[in-house]
């Protein structure tokens, strides 16, 4: 029985030493890529045992390592302010030279369909502006590495892709959420952009997190037998073929567009989410990286406060997680459309984000009117004081909508509102049906349209003071 185990040992030593008997790279690191600038970016592959690795960029870094027994290994190259085409070479059994590569600003872009809607939209479902953007879209500095999608119960370490570069031919496939926010960037900064793009519609955020983080807060479920159909909903499965592969792939930070699949359990998305964040924070080991989100667009759905409950969820999570930050789309949300066609503006509140809290770009907002608080109940109305609104707020001629107030028997009234004039940004709302208010609701349903704005005009998530 020993010389049997002996037997089976060697043999497996045998597969890994053959398997690895030259050096190899994961697909992401090929021509073309975008390495993050001023950087240790890591690089990692594989060869035979005991092997020693040396890379090289052409902007005059170099770093040594060995091989571990399995013949795996990581290293951190230097990289120096944005710029490129460089080479980088990989010498070990064998010599790989990367050409053409960039270095710039990486971003990882996930989530699901609104993430995954291409810049030429989905069948029957436009991106408003699509055919100029397309067309205008040449830009070899606007980098793109595609996902397929997979799915997997064991982590995986590879994914099948390569990088390509904004051009009519390709662009109009590229995440269109994710295009706009590398062209904005790209545009003010004066940098190339590399998106690491990897997001599946439907995909609920269970389906991302890795088995021990999701099993810390509920039990994790994997059917023995998984279809494609079933994938973007099952417990670890796209965190362990979509994301696992990227861990530890130098990165500036992240966008996360997810939340509709989540809509019908919205009391404990935030703590999903929020562990969701805290997890891939923990595995890239590059400490509290930007991570900003899309709140979900206003939609008819089901039920009747089940998205506001997600979007409140959502708000949540930004409020509690530090260095996150959350693009408001109150205000171009479709009725009885679940992917919105204006996502343009989506890419730009995004990239309003990065501006201000990471490439320190002062005299900019990024984000619309937060609530606050109650600042003062007089004659039977509300005044209500918020965030992010030091010049005040505009309805672009159009009245405050969707508005409610409730008093102690906790009914809530459809309420009117107007904008404060003798107090700094604050809101009064009354209703002549409830005497004595406490409680304010603002956009507080599944599908309205948003009608509070701060004077740069991005509008105000919805939120409730109750928690009834």
């Amino acid at each position: 029985m020993k010389s049997i185990y002996l037997s089976a040992t060697i043999l497996f030593t045998m597969l890994i030493t053959l398997s690895y008997s030259q050096t190899s790279l994961p697909s992401f690191f090929s021509d073309s890529m975008v390495l993050q600038q001023q950087t240790e970016a890591v690089i990692w592959g594989t060869d035979k045992a005991k092997t020693k690795i040396t890379v090289t960029g052409s902007w005059g870094k170099s770093n040594k390592v060995i091989t571990d027994e399995s013949g795996k290994w990581k290293i951190k190259l230097a990289t120096p302010t944005a710029g490129g085409p460089y080479t980088v070479v990989i010498s070990g059994s064998n010599t790989i030279i990367l050409h053409d590569v960039l270095i710039g600003e990486v971003w990882l872009c996930s989530g699901q369909s609104n993430m995954e809607m291409t810049l030429k939209g989905n069948a029957n479902q436009p991106i408003i502006g699509s055919n100029e953007f397309i067309l205008q879209s040449n830009n070899p500095s606007i980098r793109v590495f595609h996902t397929p999608r997979n799915f997997s119960k064991t982590p995986l370490n590879n994914v099948n892709g390569h990088w390509k570069f904004a051009s009519a031919a390709s662009s109009g496939n590229f995440s269109a959420v994710a295009y706009f926010f590398a062209k904005k960037v790209n545009a003010v900064l004066g940098v190339p952009v590399g998106i690491i793009q990897t997001s599946w519609g439907a995909s609920n955020v269970e389906s991302w997190m890795d088995s021990a983080t999701l099993a810390s807060f509920k039990k994790v479920n994997i059917p023995e037998n998984t279809t494609i159909k079933e994938a973007n909903t099952t417990h670890t499965m796209l965190y362990n073929s979509m994301l696992h592969p990227y861990i530890g792939f130098t990165i500036k930070g992240m966008l996360w567009y997810q939340g509709e699949s989540n809509r019908d359990r919205a009391n404990e998305y935030q703590a999903l989410f929020s562990l969701l964040i805290k997890s891939w924070r923990q595995q890239w080991d590059q400490g509290s990286f930007p991570f900003y989100f899309v709140q979900i667009a206003p939609h008819a759905g089901t039920g009747t406060i089940s998205g506001a409950l997600l979007r409140e969820a959502q708000l949540k999570t930004m409020q509690a997680v530090e260095n996150s930050g959350m693009a408001v789309t109150l205000d171009i949300g479709e009725k009885n459309m679940i992917h919105p066609a204006q996502k343009e503006q989506v890419g730009n509140r995004l990239a309003y984000w990065a501006f201000a809290k990471n490439y320190n770009i002062p005299g900019i907002s990024f984000t619309g009117p937060v609530y606050k608080q109650i600042e003062k109940i007089a004659n039977d109305s509300l005044i209500v004081a918020f965030d992010h609104a030091d010049m005040g707020f505009t309805t672009f001629g159009k009245p405050l909508s969707d508005f409610e107030i409730a008093g102690e028997d906790k009914v809530f009234y459809p309420a009117k509102a107007i904008i404060t004039q003798n107090r700094k940004a604050c809101i009064t709302i009354w209703s002549e049906q409830v005497k004595s208010p406490g409680s304010v609701r603002y956009a507080f349903k599944n599908w309205v349209e948003g009608s509070l704005f701060n004077t740069y005009g991005l509008p105000a998530s919805s939120f409730r003071t109750d928690n009834w």
